[in-house]
């Protein structure tokens, strides 16, 4: 596996390029072709609009809108206009919002069946094969690039064309810990599951909360679920599982230890009492607020600010056995829209969007680069953990893709089926049947 933080050579200017061109406006994936090959001069492109939809928010919205001023910097004659809204919204309504009179000329995708897949295979994004080979993005890690590529036919997930990028930020899941309260319970910084389970152990008998949690939110509930499977499974068998390669089965890839696990914290009373009734934003704020030793969750979502970073940090367990460092990690996905009206300027700015001059954004701005060697701050430890954790992925080759992209359905499956295992109305064994009914309803049909 390429190390994520390869670095993105992207040329030194946006000038002339060699291009082909993507699939023609509204046609089916299955049906794309590239257009002739020309040249790109985005300088003399004339008067450019573009329309932006994503779901970026707090810090990643600034780095983002410093990306967003640099470009249109550079390209005068270039506006982009952003509109920001839920990462939930976004995921459900792409669908609708791409087929609308004036839809998005770029949009921020979820990778995986249920949203990326579905999008190239009714032909609403377009192929990005000839954009790839004009600005060489075969450079970006191949595990990587698998994440956003489909067969024109949308029968097959991991290989065949490029149909969305990545930016130079990625998100991991992980575990955050506050410093305070562990200094409370008199425990240290685990470095392994046995002693985060010891430290939750002496948390409750301090009487505090050891993990910060509210389930309501079928999506956001499974992180916890997903950073616990990357403890017990191996790494191959869930990449195969997720890409849908191979025979590998649900009771191969750690999910039944990671439900009896979390079924255990439930039963021990580690997490967060009446969590069934806690909404996400509920959660972070509780957990940002110091109400609870630890939480699951993806990098780039908790919003530290001041003393905040110097209380709180992050930790990339190792697996229960045999110690390598596997964890979900991925970058965000950006698409064009199939009817985008400038797509040679919108190509250029996805290559911008992962370059090194975003990457810097996005590390002054607190989140993990991608892609690209860049200077971190020296001025916040908080940070520094997670650049850590990061990297402890990049010496293991660690990486496996969000679990949830192996079916449309996946994540609505594990998000209902963990609120009912921690309401006490499945067990973990019926969580990874379900698992398994969903994965196995969804090959039936590709």
């Amino acid at each position: 596996m390429v190390t994520r933080r390869t670095v993105l050579k992207s040329g030194a200017a946006f000038g002339l390029f060699a291009v082909a061109g993507c699939a023609p406006q509204g046609t089916k994936a299955s049906t794309a072709v590239s257009t002739p090959a020309k040249s790109i001069d985005v300088a003399s492109a004339g008067t450019v609009t573009l329309s932006m939809l994503d779901w970026w928010s707090g810090d990643a919205a600034q780095w983002v809108a410093n990306a967003v001023k640099a470009f249109q910097q550079k390209y005068p004659n270039v506006t982009i206009k952003r509109t920001s809204v839920d990462w939930g919204q976004l995921t459900q309504t792409a669908n609708l919002r791409l087929k609308e009179k004036n839809p998005p000329d770029i949009i921020t995708v979820n990778n995986g069946w249920q949203s990326l897949g579905t999008l190239s295979k009714a032909g609403l994004v377009m192929n990005l094969d000839g954009y790839s080979k004009a600005f060489g993005w075969d450079k970006f890690p191949s595990t990587i690039l698998r994440q956003t590529q489909f067969t024109t036919d949308g029968t097959e997930m991991g290989t065949g064309s490029l149909f969305a990028t990545p930016v130079a930020s990625s998100a991991l899941i992980g575990l955050y810990y506050n410093k305070t309260v562990l200094q409370k319970a008199g425990v240290e910084v685990p470095t392994d599951l046995a002693s985060f389970e010891n430290a939750c152990t002496k948390v409750k008998a301090a009487n505090l909360i050891p993990i910060g949690y509210g389930s309501q939110d079928k999506g956001s509930s499974t992180a916890i679920l997903l950073a616990l499977q990357d403890l017990f499974g191996d790494q191959q068998k869930i990449n195969d599982f997720v890409y849908s390669a191979g025979s590998v089965k649900a009771t191969d890839i750690g999910m039944t230890e990671a439900a009896e696990r979390l079924k255990s914290y439930q039963d021990n009373g580690w997490l967060t009492p009446n969590h069934a009734g806690i909404q996400y934003a509920d959660a972070v704020d509780a957990f940002l607020k110091g109400k609870s030793a630890f939480r699951f969750e993806y990098t780039g979502t908790l919003a530290f600010k001041g003393v905040q970073k110097q209380e709180y940090g992050y930790v990339q367990l190792p697996q229960a056995s045999g110690g390598k460092v596997v964890g979900t990690g991925a970058s965000t996905a950006v698409a064009l829209g199939s009817k985008c009206s400038h797509p040679d300027v919108a190509a250029s700015f996805l290559d911008f969007l992962a370059g090194p001059q975003t990457a810097q954004y996005v590390v002054q701005n607190g989140l993990l680069p991608l892609l690209n060697d860049v200077k971190a701050p020296t001025d916040n430890p908080e940070f520094g953990t997670e650049i850590a954790g990061q990297r402890s992925l990049d010496k293991d080759n660690g990486y496996v893709p969000y679990f949830d992209w192996s079916t449309p359905t996946m994540l609505d499956t594990l998000g209902g089926q963990v609120q009912l295992l921690l309401a006490g109305r499945s067990t973990p064994a019926d969580v990874v049947k379900a698992v398994q009914a969903d994965y196995d309803k969804f090959q039936a049909g590709r």
